[in-house]
């Protein structure tokens, strides 16, 4: 005699299920981290000092400057292009408006009488970046 034939049943998922699956994908963590997609670090300003700022297509360069409250920080805004809206820089917080022209730097002395996050932004707000006062 031959062999029984074994017959093994295989469920599929139901349609429901299957889409779920799908929709939930994307929200689940990624086994590889994208050092380019992170977070830049800030840029620490120790004691008073002077730190460039490049206004260009990819906002402000560095995004984020931190220093110690006390101390005296002027941020050099340098713009380099002309086809953004990085044409003024703001500090909602401070109340403070600079407007920044093509290629000619501009001094905006940051306050620092008390540790904050002091966001800065171009005039549309589409552009975003930080001061941390520590």
């Amino acid at each position: 005699m031959g062999k029984a034939l074994r017959y093994q049943t295989v469920m599929s998922p139901s349609p429901a299920l299957a889409t779920l699956f799908f929709l939930a994908l994307p929200i689940l963590p990624a086994c590889h981290k994208d050092e380019s997609s992170s977070t830049p670090k800030p840029v620490v300003a120790i004691g008073d000092q002077v730190i460039a700022i490049t206004a260009d297509e990819r906002g402000f360069t560095p995004a984020a400057v931190e220093t110690l409250h006390g101390s005296k920080l002027t941020l050099r805004f340098t713009r380099t292009t002309d086809g953004t809206c990085a044409d003024k820089v703001v500090f909602p917080e401070a109340g403070i408006e600079q407007a920044l022209p093509l290629k000619q730097p501009v001094d905006v002395i940051v306050p620092t009488d008390k540790p904050r996050t002091l966001s800065f932004q171009c005039g549309m707000g589409m552009f975003k970046s930080a001061v941390l006062i520590r």
